[in-house]
């Protein structure tokens, strides 16, 4: 059920005002989304702090176990001072571009939320270390971009500290190789230093160079839920508690403060052994690009917006893997939907060249759908396409890419991608 905050409007915005003081006006700056993705171990966290200037594995056991584990977020201005580019605060030139980043995790046990990483991505860096090569989860996040349909791609050839020249021109070609005839064969591949700071301004030219697509006018908005959360401190006063806050992309359309929005499929509730999905709505209170305050927002870059919705809905990510938009908008959710669909013609992130078999009736397949992930039953099959039954209801948004998994040996692996027909 809906619930809602006491607290006003105007007592929120002037809240969020005072914690909220803009170094930067970004309204009309030009932003991308950018996913860095790879093996693990192969330095894109390190990667993205270069690019950034800031530490995205935030989460005590990420910490802990060295690992990403949840998608990470970082955000800069890139700024042109004289043909030289950079991200560092104190910087001087010309605001060149906003850079919002996804840091996915490459562990191979963590495929899921890679693929709802790659739904906000408008483009990717794929990481590869020079002093290992082409891994498992390398072939496996090059594939899982292919399915979300990101054209955009950048390689970074990172580590070449660690090797020496011929090592590092050995690893060049195998790259090279391996790209052929991908949606990455035609991606430039820079050799970087992410611990030394080689070459990460050459990282920075070209992500200022890869051109977005504009917003359409008059499109409806659809903004994709990656994050929900409780940002409020235990212990604060009622009339200082902020709302459920929302992170994600907005992928079309625009949406501005006091906008009237609705999520789909909503939150769940058990009612006799079985669970029922309702639509919540709410007004936008306020939001940001990273630190920085908007009024309102068109497509490109990361996005938190701040709701009146009681903030228990949206702690704990309990909102992930919605989808939001204007009232009345959104299709109705589904149970069972029909796809058309390719399979690729081997199993990668085993390193076995293990044949993709076909697809069975009363299988299980895991469905990254946007960025929500759900498991369906296949309950009919024909040429190209099947019928299923899913666990988690989605919203079938015609067209949109579902990345599509099958467990093998106790793993998720991505054997294909499909859409809803």
């Amino acid at each position: 059920m809906e619930k809602d905050t006491t607290k006003s409007t105007t007592s929120r915005e002037a809240t969020c005002r005072e914690l909220l003081v803009p170094s930067e006006d970004i309204s009309k700056l030009d932003t991308i989304n950018v996913g860095i993705v790879g093996h693990i171990d192969h330095g894109k966290t390190t990667l993205l702090q270069r690019l950034s200037g800031k530490w995205a594995d935030t989460h005590s056991e990420e910490l802990k176990r060295g690992i990403t584990i949840k998608l990470g977020y970082a955000d800069a201005i890139v700024k042109d001072d004289g043909g030289k580019l950079s991200v560092e605060k104190d910087a001087k030139g010309k605001p060149k571009r906003y850079i919002t980043f996804v840091d996915a995790p490459g562990h191979e046990m963590l495929m899921a939320t890679m693929l709802s990483g790659a739904a906000i991505m408008d483009a990717a860096i794929l990481v590869v270390g020079a002093n290992e090569g082409i891994k498992p989860q390398t072939q496996e996040h090059l594939v899982a971009l292919k399915a979300k349909k990101i054209k955009n791609i950048i390689i970074v050839q990172n580590k070449i500290d660690l090797v020496s020249k011929e090592r590092a021109v050995e690893n060049f070609k195998a790259i090279k190789e391996f790209v052929k005839g991908t949606v990455a064969e035609n991606a430039p591949i820079i050799p970087v230093s992410a611990l030394q700071g080689v070459n990460i301004d050459k990282v920075l030219e070209v992500l200022c160079n890869i051109e977005t697509s504009k917003p359409a006018k008059d499109e409806k908005p659809l903004f994709l839920v990656a994050r929900s959360f409780d940002i409020n401190k235990p212990g604060t006063k009622l009339e200082n508690l902020h709302g459920g806050v929302l992170g994600g992309a907005l992928k079309k359309g625009t949406l501005k403060i006091g906008d009237t929005i609705e999520i789909k499929p909503g939150y769940s509730y058990k009612k006799q052994n079985t669970y029922h999905y309702k639509t919540v709505k709410s007004k936008i209170v306020s939001m940001q690009k990273g630190e920085y305050p908007i009024t309102e927002a068109m497509p490109g870059g990361s996005l938190a917006i701040e709701t009146e919705l009681d903030p228990s809905l949206t702690k704990a990510d309990s909102l992930s893997g919605g989808v939001a938009s204007t009232e009345g908008t959104l299709p109705e959710i589904q149970e069972q939907i029909t796809i058309k669909y390719t399979l690729f013609d081997e199993v990668f992130g085993t390193g076995k060249h293990e044949p993709v078999q076909p697809l069975k009736p009363n299988e299980m397949l895991m469905l990254s759908l946007n960025t929500s992930i759900t498991v369906g039953q296949v309950t009919k099959t024909g040429k190209d396409q099947v019928d299923l039954s899913l666990k988690i209801p989605v919203v079938p948004l015609k067209g949109e890419s579902i990345g599509i998994a099958r467990n093998l040996n106790s793993h998720w692996r991505l054997i294909g991608f499909a859409e809803i027909i």
